[in-house]
């Protein structure tokens, strides 16, 4: 089975690989202390401390490979796009239609969306909408809690 290729920013590519780096070289020795000076406190069958380390190893290891996968199945995508076409790297300001409301949201892949940042994946229901969309172009979006509708108002 093929893996899915991961669309991925610049901005975003070195977030992950600064993650990556800092779980290698830091969280792991960090780690192994933790587990070295549980092991010193003696039976390990009742070792809290013990049991906590070791849940943590798992969790950087896991960390780790899951990060190594997206690393090498990452497409790079360019936020400059020369055009006013909607793609994954954009920045859009869009106007609710219903509240008039204005909000400014960047296209990014799945492994970087982060909607409290407002950069959502174009894969979301709002990003596959918006994907392909031009400004000055209106957008009526089905998402779980009901209907969006946007103008887009500008495209970077």
């Amino acid at each position: 089975m093929a893996e899915k290729e991961v669309l991925l920013t610049p901005e975003g590519l070195q977030k992950l690989e600064e993650e990556l780096e800092y779980l290698k070289r830091v969280r792991r020795r960090e780690v192994a202390a933790r587990i070295k000076q549980a092991l010193e406190f003696g039976d390990i069958s009742e070792n809290s401390e013990y049991d906590d380390a070791k849940n943590e190893q798992a969790f950087v290891e896991g960390r780790i490979l899951q990060l190594e996968k997206i690393l090498s199945s990452a497409r790079l995508v360019s936020g400059n796009n020369k055009t006013d076409v909607i793609t994954v790297g954009s920045r859009v300001r869009l106007r609710d239609l219903d509240s008039g409301e204005e909000v400014e949201y960047s296209i990014v892949g799945s492994a970087e969306a982060d909607p409290a940042q407002f950069r959502i994946s174009n894969e979301s229901p709002v990003g596959r909408a918006l994907v392909g969309q031009r400004a000055g172009q209106e957008v009526t979006i089905q998402v779980p809690a009901g209907t969006l509708r946007y103008k887009v108002l500008a495209v970077e």
